[in-house]
């Protein structure tokens, strides 16, 4: 057992933290499992139940451990970190990320454009787009909903996603691959929000968790805004990163 140091100026309950976090992470406390109970972790490091509750909530605070009124503190998975500045889809991301994509096709129809969305598209209001609606996971667990409005205006082939297995395909891989279509730039932004009930139980999370909003317009060489993308991300299960320059 590594010993809390009376002598260390450091307060005991950030050494506890510490020596948690290194367990955690080096995997001796996998995630999905439980930590020992407050009553072990005292009498295991011969510290007090306080010092143990600090030393937890700051482990909780990280996004290392959850909680579990009447169960203990649960090992949560790492958050996934997403690097901001390449345009790749959730697949491509995914895999970059050493994890397994997989997606639950919720919709795949064609419907009004939304008229938010119609001029940036470049559409009349009342023409038909391909939806595709899916939840994707990583590993098997839920991490985002999204909603895709693509221009089937683009090149007609689009509607062949009608057809098409979607829960394991992906949306840039079929512009890329099949359509020839180099995507050129997304405008993107971000934002922090509650979840409705529906995305709560798509996601497993709780009524107060926050959820990140992604937009994106997406547009290739000729300058046309081939699809619009609505996604709401865990944000106990995210993390987004950018590099930024001094101009």
């Amino acid at each position: 057992m590594d010993k809390i140091d009376r002598r260390n100026p450091i307060p005991l309950y950030y050494q506890l933290y510490e020596r948690l976090k290194k367990k955690i992470n080096n995997g001796e406390f996998k995630p999905g499992t439980y930590l020992p109970s407050e009553n072990n972790l005292a009498a295991s490091y011969n510290v007090s139940r306080f010092t143990v509750r600090e030393a937890l909530s700051e482990l909780a605070r990280e996004g290392l451990i959850e909680k579990i009124k009447g169960r203990g503190s649960l090992v949560v998975p790492p958050k996934n970190i997403e690097n901001l500045t390449g345009l790749h889809g959730f697949t491509e991301e995914a895999r970059l990320s050493g994890h397994t994509p997989t997606s639950l096709v919720i919709e795949n129809r064609l419907v009004e454009v939304p008229p938010i969305i119609s001029e940036k598209l470049g559409l009349p209001i009342g023409s038909k787009i391909l939806l595709l609606k899916r939840l994707r996971l990583l590993d098997n667990i839920p991490y985002a909903v999204e909603w895709a409005y693509i221009n089937t205006m683009i090149d007609a082939r689009i509607l062949k996603i009608l057809d098409m297995d979607m829960s394991k395909k992906s949306l840039y891989d079929f512009f890329r691959k099949t359509l020839k279509l180099r995507l050129l730039y997304a405008d993107e932004t971000l934002e922090v929000t509650k979840p409705i009930p529906e995305t709560q139980k798509l996601l497993k999370i709780s009524k107060d968790a926050c959820v990140v909003k992604r937009r994106r317009f997406t547009y290739i060489e000729d300058g046309k805004c081939i699809e619009y993308v609505q996604s709401l991300y865990r944000g106990d299960r995210y993390k987004f990163t950018v590099r930024l320059y001094e101009k």
